[in-house]
């Protein structure tokens, strides 16, 4: 991608009406655009990220047997009133409207166990079509009180939720597992890992407890106590009841503010019982599926990443999420040469499947270097003149260290990174 042509535009003051660190970076660098509080929309730089993560994730996914669907955002409110959820009185963060023939009255989703339950009463008849594992990545309405955490807590957000239905706890339990792992990974791959934990919290309504995963991050709205030998924690609202580490009972857990990246949750067969969600076992007996839940916001991830990985000039971007892999800036001034040498460098790097965000524009280098620092890719080629004299490229890591002359051959094979 030529920068020249690139729809964005960084900014060098922070935007008046943000006070976190997330949505000030972002803005700045150009990968969001705020609509309102609690609502962004996402600018090319932004939906690169947003799709790496969601490869990512997806990636995890399948490994552990989900299959992907695409559901409804708009809600019919019968499904909601079987499981007690459509009161306002009861969940409080509905978005509601009305169909304009029948005025009917529709929510938009904020999560999708009602629904997705009912589709599987279509689907599920016996033992041998058990157990399911079905996720997806959609646009979620939450009527949040609070917005003022950047994409850290949105009122519209892309959450990747998924959706067990096993036989039996033993099966669900082992499939819970699985799903703990794969978080674990996908927080690593995306950066977080080492300021990640699992977290005890309260709210399982098939076992004592949920499970949170989060991420330690000064700005955080939620309290964690964690265990620094298990590095695993224990969310604020049960801490009272659970002083001591859950798994080696250590009484001097470490107080954090943490932001909640992941969850994880078993359902029971709250929903299957709701909505008749039955399947005959090897005996022939009627059963309700046993679910689970598991939900991580790709906003809310994103966010958190910017938080973590950034320093006074910008964000400093994982490879494996970063909007593009390379930064190749020009400084040619009115040297033709230069700038042909950064053309063909682009193409050949292109070539090779790099991803390369090429800084052609007609501005100072002080400007490019700035945006650079600001954007947050995690590898820089300089095409100058003193480059071409000396025969080499120039290259510099974004999370620091010196800058190093590199041979065209090993740049150009991509030998430049680890």
């Amino acid at each position: 991608m030529k920068q020249s042509i690139l729809f964005s535009k960084t900014r060098r003051s922070e935007p008046k009406d943000e006070v976190a660190k997330n949505a000030q970076l972002l803005i700045r660098a150009g990968y969001i655009h705020k609509e309102m509080a609690g609502v962004y929309s996402f600018l090319p730089l932004g939906l690169r990220v947003v799709n790496k993560i969601i490869d990512v994730i997806r990636n995890e996914m399948d490994a552990i047997g989900g299959q992907e669907v695409l559901l409804s955002t708009l809600q019919d409110s019968d499904l909601w009133k079987k499981t007690g959820r459509w009161d306002d009185e009861k969940v409080t963060s509905w978005f509601k409207t009305e169909l304009r023939k029948n005025k009917t009255l529709v929510g938009l989703g904020f999560t999708h166990e009602e629904p997705l339950t009912n589709i599987m009463r279509n689907h599920v008849r016996s033992f041998r079509d058990l157990p399911v594992f079905i996720y997806q990545f959609q646009n979620k309405f939450r009527n949040e009180e609070r917005a003022k955490s950047g994409i850290l807590r949105g009122r519209e957000f892309i959450m990747k939720d998924l959706y067990s239905f096993c036989r039996d706890s033993v099966e669900h339990e082992d499939f819970y597992t699985k799903v703990k792992e794969a978080y674990r990974e996908i927080f690593k791959k995306t950066g977080i890992g080492d300021r990640t934990f699992l977290t005890y919290a309260a709210g399982g309504s098939f076992s004592r407890y949920s499970h949170e995963f989060q991420t330690i991050i000064p700005a955080g709205e939620d309290i964690i106590y964690l265990c620094e030998h298990c590095k695993i924690a224990v969310n604020d609202e049960i801490v009272s009841d659970q002083n001591n580490c859950p798994l080696c009972k250590n009484p001097k857990l470490k107080k954090e503010k943490a932001v909640e990246v992941g969850n994880i949750f078993s359902l029971g067969t709250r929903f299957s019982e709701a909505l008749g969600l039955y399947y005959t076992d090897v005996k022939g007996a009627q059963k309700a599926a046993v679910m689970g839940s598991y939900g991580i916001g790709i906003g809310r991830l994103m966010g958190s990443v910017a938080e973590i990985k950034s320093d006074d000039k910008g964000i400093i971007w994982p490879e494996l999420i970063a909007p593009f892999r390379v930064h190749l800036i020009e400084i040619a001034g009115v040297n033709e040469t230069v700038t042909r040498y950064a053309q063909s460098l682009y193409q050949n790097l292109t070539e090779k499947g790099i991803d390369v965000l090429y800084d052609d524009r007609d501005v100072s280098a002080g400007e490019k270097f700035a945006d650079g620092d600001l954007i947050g890719i995690p590898y820089r080629l300089i095409i100058s003149e003193r480059s071409i004299e000396s025969g080499k490229v120039e290259f510099k890591r974004r999370d620091g260290g010196k800058v190093e002359m590199l041979d065209e051959k090993n740049v150009i094979s991509g030998k430049f990174v680890d």
